[in-house]
């Protein structure tokens, strides 16, 4: 989670908030009552954690299950004042149930993923477009959260991804997307149906940041300018 979003929640929530962090393991949001997660309690924080105080929840507020099995999650509706989803909608089988379950029980919310500018950079990871295991590309819209297949297409096509250095030049607040809810929000699945979707889908976005965010041009090995202005100074 980005700090500036983590102090806001902080402030927003106060310290009588009921707060549950939905797919928290890898990072746990400590000011969480409750986490909800596949994983187990003993090894959570492989990436840290998300606030410099204790954890509010313990291993009897860990709730270990399968956030996207199509049986509701095992807590009345609104019980939580707030609920955190971070970094979590990107990675699941299902983000439109994981949605679905957030609005009911919960009041409000945030919600963190990775930006598309991040998503179909080469080179973010290894040698291929954005992160590997992430299923989903995602478009935060005023009250909507859309989620369009990764498809494959984006690793090898030059058109459809940033190329090399580009998300380097990218700050913390460009990396990420994100939504601030209050009584619910809409979701769905953006369904891209034939190439051309495809193709003006990816290639559109890349073509429409590039040229509001032009790399600079490459420079030429230093033997090269050496030898360049060597040839002009003999021809002066």
């Amino acid at each position: 989670m980005i700090l500036s979003s983590l102090g806001r929640i902080i402030e927003r929530v106060g310290d009588e908030a009921l707060v549950l962090d939905v797919g928290g393991w890898a990072k746990p949001f400590t000011r969480a009552d409750w986490v909800l997660d596949q994983m187990p309690y003993e090894t959570r924080g492989l990436y840290g954690r998300d606030g410099v105080e204790e954890e509010r929840f313990s291993s009897e507020t860990w709730v270990r299950r399968d956030i996207c099995d199509h049986t509701p999650w095992p807590f009345p509706d609104k019980k939580f004042d707030y609920a955190v989803c971070s970094h979590t909608l990107e990675d699941v089988r299902d983000p439109i149930w994981v949605c679905h379950e957030l609005v009911r029980v919960a009041k409000a919310g945030y919600i963190e993923v990775p930006s598309r500018l991040e998503e179909q950079s080469y080179g973010v990871q290894g040698p291929w477009v954005g992160w590997g295991h992430h299923h989903w590309l995602v478009d935060i819209v005023p009250g909507q959260v859309r989620f369009a297949f990764k498809h494959h297409v984006l690793h090898n096509r030059p058109s459809d991804h940033f190329p090399p250095g580009f998300h380097e030049r990218l700050s913390q607040d460009d990396r990420v997307q994100c939504m601030w809810w209050e009584d619910g929000f809409e979701f769905r699945e953006q369904i891209l149906v034939g190439p051309e979707e495809v193709d003006s889908y990816l290639a559109d976005f890349v073509t429409e940041n590039l040229r509001a965010r032009p790399l600079p041009a490459p420079s030429r090995p230093r033997h090269l300018q050496r030898l360049g202005a060597l040839a002009r100074r003999r021809r002066g």
